[in-house]
């Protein structure tokens, strides 16, 4: 039987866990996400305590950080979803913040104009990020969001 949290006390101590064992054993976010048949971005979050892991994929993690099967378990669990409240203070996620403050009007009603009234889902919703290199030096970051839209029901 799926279970839910209630609370993020349980989702921070596990995401602890991880984040402790992950260093301990020098593993990267890929290395994790191998083998479990899930993407890299679905993974990381889960991890993170924003998703919850079928069991394979959970099994897998678990063998690989030598967690215990409680916490095995535990990474099954629905989590109480949302990490940041207020505007956030890490750099890398208030630029991420920043780009929505500027460009959020701007998706919107480009959304709204081709799709019509709706959301763009967030749980139907696919992530990837990619480094390419950029022409005139450096690096940049590709980030395609793939939301489902769904339209608003008048009822």
């Amino acid at each position: 039987m799926q279970q839910s949290h209630a609370y993020n006390d349980t989702s921070l101590a596990l995401t602890t866990e991880v984040l402790d064992a992950k260093a301990r054993k020098n593993l990267s976010w890929q290395d994790l996400a191998d083998d479990t048949g899930l993407s890299l971005a679905y993974v990381t979050a889960a991890l993170l305590g924003q998703h919850p892991l079928p069991e394979h994929a959970a099994k897998v993690i678990g063998k690989k950080l030598d967690l215990t099967a409680d916490s095995v378990a535990r990474l099954q669990i629905i989590p109480l979803r949302g990490s940041l409240a207020g505007v956030p203070t890490d750099p890398t996620i208030y630029r991420f913040y920043e780009m929505i403050q500027i460009y959020g009007t701007t998706l919107k009603a480009l959304v709204h104009e081709q799709f019509g009234d709706g959301i763009i889902s967030a749980i139907n919703f696919k992530l990837d990020i990619k480094k390419v290199e950029d022409p005139e030096g450096g690096s940049r970051a590709v980030i395609t969001l793939d939301g489902k839209f769904l339209p608003l029901r008048p009822f």
